[in-house]
């Protein structure tokens, strides 16, 4: 007896391709730093007193993750405080950011969007994926969309059984 290949002809000639973004997702723990609890009554940068906090400050806490800093209150920051802040906390953090955790995560997912190769969907239908077990920023379905319209014919988000239409060129 002779074997026979079978070949799914439907699926070998679609243009359907689905991208799922959560792959581009950086397993890394992100930690947020409010530094008011480093100024004086939370609303003043004193020099001497903040270099002396800083220094005691442990930031061992931070060893491997990304460390988002910001501050909450309307105090003025001087360049050099995140400065000197970034010179301790790089000890132990794998980053360190300025800002809050949800614009850092933008930026990581950023990051790797910008390196992928999105020729691969000249021509194609594309479904973005959109059901799974991490959180993709809102802002990353947008930059995935203005990405692919350069060079799809169809995108879409949600699921191969039920997606909804976004774009068509």
């Amino acid at each position: 007896m002779s074997e026979e290949t079978i070949v799914n002809r439907v699926q070998q000639n679609t243009k359907l391709v689905t991208l799922d973004l959560q792959k581009f997702h950086d397993d890394t723990p992100i930690e947020e730093l409010d530094i008011k609890q480093f100024l004086f009554q939370e609303l003043m940068l004193k020099e001497k007193d903040f270099r002396e906090q800083i220094k005691e400050f442990d930031w061992s806490q931070y060893e491997g993750k990304y460390l988002t800093v910001y501050c909450s209150t309307d105090a003025i920051i001087a360049p050099w405080a995140w400065m000197l802040i970034t010179s301790y906390a790089s000890e132990f953090a794998k980053e360190v950011f300025k800002g809050r955790k949800e614009a850092f995560q933008h930026q990581l997912y950023q990051r790797e969007l910008d390196k992928y190769d999105w020729d691969q969907y000249e021509d194609k239908f594309v479904l973005l994926k959109g059901c799974g077990k991490v959180h993709v920023p809102d802002s990353i379905y947008m930059l995935a969309t203005n990405k692919l319209m350069k060079r799809a014919k169809k995108i879409m988000y949600g699921e191969a059984c039920s997606n909804v239409p976004v774009w068509r060129g």
